[in-house]
């Protein structure tokens, strides 16, 4: 059985317990909000179990409002470069950042043996997008039911915890596209509507969806419902073609629980900063509270190299106003492949944006981390400040890097100047009113 299954059934299962336990939760609120399809945990049963002894298990983690926002980081090898052993790196950077999950999005190399290296090694939950593997060796145009299904269950069978399925991009929604700047932007929606030009026919993936569920609810794997077409740019944002295809997602999203399956839904992309808050209101409503997925969002277009930036501004947003897990933005987004380097930093910027949602909407413990630090601020203690903060390490090199004293005050104002120190000599001397 599913963990949706089991929860419907009232069953905390040792995965539920988990989650509670790192989210300082009662097992039973984890377990009756996957009940409620509010909060999903990607846990394929091969990868809980782990391929051999060797092998790393999943710790899993929870996703939905009900807990910490999460975040996601993407890597893969393209057509033009890395390897296995690169991309198993920029995982464990990604974790050692913060990543809650990480998407393998290789497109180049041999995707099923770096695909297997990573999940071996994984302990946070791998997604994939399976039609990238389904056209390696042949053309989309060719791509036939038996590929789908095949592929699908060949990567649930290697443990994969998450799909993204790009179903709800239909036929009748590609009219809607003449008037957009940038089209279709994203990879898999791209392909799909290719195929459905060719064949004239409707989207295989939507007219396979029972089938496809099927597969995963016997290993467990939860769905990442594709937004195919989420905008590209400003110009696009929030028209026809996105809320149509937002409609149909409403409705997968209802199949795939009713096939025991777990489901989260992607979204946007770019979008100007005041439509946020409409965007994940609206996803809210129409696919019943399932968590939402937002890449970004990405709330201005002229900054490239900056994007991790643009786009945390637009993800602290989105989490404070509805969706649940963040997919990160590297520096290199729309211009190259990221490096080791360009994932830190995007990991870096979607966990402060994740952090400051769950500041923000009052999450229980969220802000103790802040105070904790502040105290010590307050008190110059800055062992303790470089062990609370998030990267200790640059923290520790940008302080050492004017003085080496553990003093009260910084290289900014020194010691005569310190507002921090003079405040509290004032304070000291200052008489208490009665």
């Amino acid at each position: 059985m599913t963990q949706l299954e089991q929860a419907r059934n009232g069953s905390v299962t040792p995965q539920m317990r988990r989650v509670a336990e790192k989210e300082n939760l009662d097992a039973q609120l984890v377990c009756d909000e996957i009940a409620a399809g509010r909060l999903v945990i990607p846990a394929n049963r091969l990868h809980l179990a782990g391929a051999d002894e060797e092998s790393a298990k999943l710790d899993p983690c929870g996703i939905g409002r009900a807990v910490t926002t999460k975040i996601n980081a993407n890597i893969g090898a393209s057509p033009q470069g890395s390897c296995k052993e690169q991309e198993l790196l920029k995982l464990q950077w990604a974790v050692k950042y913060g990543a809650d999950a990480v998407m393998d999005l290789s497109t180049g190399g041999d995707l099923d043996a770096t695909r297997r290296y990573l999940l071996a090694r994984a302990t946070v939950p791998i997604g994939t997008v399976p039609v990238y593997s389904m056209i390696i060796g042949r053309t989309i145009e060719q791509l036939t039911a038996a590929d789908i299904l095949k592929t699908v269950r060949h990567q649930a069978e290697q443990g994969v915890d998450f799909f993204t399925i790009h179903a709800g991009l239909l036929r009748e929604h590609l009219p809607l596209l003449r008037s957009r700047k940038l089209g279709i932007v994203s990879r898999g929606g791209s392909l799909i509507a290719k195929w459905m030009v060719h064949h004239n026919r409707q989207n295989p993936f939507y007219d396979l969806f029972d089938e496809i569920s099927a597969i995963m609810a016997e290993y467990d794997v939860t769905y990442s419902l594709g937004d195919g077409l989420r905008p590209g740019c400003l110009a696009d944002a929030s028209d026809d073609a996105q809320f149509a295809e937002l409609e149909t997602l409403g409705e997968l999203v209802r199949r795939a629980k009713n096939s025991g399956v777990q489901v989260m839904v992607e979204g946007p992309g770019h979008i100007p900063f005041d439509q946020i808050e409409m965007n994940m209101k609206r996803q809210e409503q129409i696919c019943d509270g399932a968590p939402f997925y937002v890449l970004g969002p990405i709330v201005t277009d002229a900054f490239p190299g900056y994007d991790h930036i643009t786009s945390a501004i637009g993800a602290t947003a989105a989490a404070y106003h509805g969706a649940s897990f963040l997919c990160y933005v590297t520096p290199a987004e729309h211009l190259t492949l990221p490096n080791l380097d360009e994932v830190k930093q995007g990991c870096v910027a979607y966990k402060i944006a994740a952090h400051a949602a769950d500041v923000a909407r009052g999450l229980a413990g969220a802000r103790k981390w802040d105070d904790d630090i502040s105290d010590a601020r307050a008190r110059f203690d800055w062992k303790r400040q470089y062990a609370l903060a998030f990267d200790p390490q640059t923290a520790s090199d940008l302080r050492r890097r004017d003085l080496d004293e553990e003093g009260d005050y910084c290289s900014m104002c020194g010691r005569d100047w310190c507002a921090v120190r003079i405040s509290r000599e004032v304070m000291e001397r200052t008489t208490p009113t009665e």
